[in-house]
């Protein structure tokens, strides 16, 4: 049977987003980020592009480039609104689909062509999404990822490509091997330096070359620049989670210290995220008293991956649940809607110091061990007389 695989990218999300909120800045250019000198641009309309704008520049410099662009905060609640509204329509219409961002899709319509075509019915959900959320989409359709990826680029703005079955490296060969995904800029620079610009030099190399210059890497490469790539699309899940658990030696009701260890546990769980490159759109803390009873409480939250956030959702979703003054037992928190993700989404809203501090903090953990970084309060809890848990975490 034909693979069909579908890639839906909304087209500059954010932006799309704000236009709806604020039709007037239809047609203009549009910054969406951090709106103080020290802030990053997180995404630009197709007209801030062709100043040569682009997403991860500082704000300073894109303003300098586009001195009459319209910058916008951004507003991460009303992203994730829009995200969700569209996956339960995707939901709706499709038998498998992963979400692999707040705004990017995979559909596996293979076999559907026998019932209605997979094209015509990957055509009609781009209209029902567009119909009932008025933000534009794009689409590509292949027999598999990477190629339905490069399309949905070459496809956009607000288009729609299929690439036939045989037609693969016809279609990659002119392209720029930055098209290819896994092409970075480190990448990108030391193939150059090689003389490699377009795909078509890719796929006349032999395979061994590129194993020999990228490692492991450049097989991976080379496949994709051939059209090759068998790689499954992943049901998604909402029920996707990490959770970290303290189980308390002694019943304790000392809530200072019980927060101080619910901080200290958001802050790992938080570097996994990153670690992992995802993102959560859904934060639960669970309390066990000392007489085994459990409680629960969630809040659904923009999509993230940083501490300060998940710390002040995490403690006041436990000052909700903690009422009933009794010994605990047990504390949790789980992180749970998992998507792909990094910092980019959160440039609206941080300064490219903050953006800087997180990932030297992540460094030094990766170098010397999660716990060779925290908070104070974290640091204060493992070092003084309170101690009282085992801990386990999943």
């Amino acid at each position: 049977m034909d693979r069909n695989i579908v890639h839906i990218d909304l087209d500059s999300f954010f932006v799309s987003v704000e236009r709806l909120i604020n039709p007037k800045l239809m047609g203009k250019p549009v910054l969406v980020g951090g709106s103080g000198d020290r802030g990053v641009v997180a995404s630009c309309s197709y007209e801030a592009r062709e100043f040569g704008i682009h997403s991860a520049m500082p704000m300073r410099m894109a303003k300098q480039l586009c001195p009459e662009a319209i910058i916008v905060k951004g507003d991460s609640g009303q992203y994730s609104y829009y995200s969700n509204m569209i996956t339960d329509i995707i939901q709706e219409d499709v038998p498998l689909y992963e979400k692999t961002s707040i705004d990017e899709f995979y559909i596996d319509l293979s076999g559907m062509d026998r019932f209605y075509g997979s094209y015509k019915l990957a055509t009609e959900l781009r209209q029902k999404i567009t119909r009932e959320t008025n933000l534009p989409i794009s689409f590509a359709m292949s027999e598999n990822k990477t190629v339905s990826k490069i399309g949905t680029g070459e496809a956009k703005p607000n288009g729609q490509k299929q690439i036939l079955k045989g037609t693969e490296k016809e279609f990659l060969a002119p392209l720029s091997i930055k098209k290819i995904p896994m092409v970075g800029d480190k990448t990108y620079q030391l193939l150059r330096d090689m003389g490699v610009m377009w795909i078509r030099t890719l796929q006349d190399m032999p395979i061994e070359l590129l194993e020999q210059v990228l490692g492991q890497n450049g097989s991976v490469i080379w496949r994709k620049a051939n059209g090759i790539d068998n790689s499954p699309v992943e049901p998604y899940s909402e029920r996707k989670s990490i959770s970290s658990e303290q189980t308390f030696e002694k019943d304790t009701i000392d809530v200072k210290a019980i927060k101080a260890i619910l901080i200290s546990m958001a802050e790992k769980l938080a570097f996994q995220l990153r670690t992992e490159e995802k993102l959560t759109a859904c934060v639960t803390v669970k309390i066990r008293y000392s007489d085994f009873n459990t409680y629960t409480m969630q809040a659904k939250i923009p999509y993230t991956s940083l501490d300060h956030t998940l710390i002040e959702k995490v403690k006041e979703l436990f000052d909700k649940l903690y009422q009933k003054r009794m010994l605990i037992r047990l504390i949790g928190i789980r992180f749970s809607h998992l998507v792909q993700g990094s910092y980019q989404f959160n440039m609206f809203e941080d300064t490219t110091e903050q953006i800087k501090l997180y990932q030297a903090m992540d460094a030094i953990r990766n170098k010397f061990g999660k716990d060779a970084i925290s908070r104070a309060v974290g640091v204060d809890v493992k070092h003084n007389d309170f101690n009282p848990f085992n801990g386990k975490q999943r």
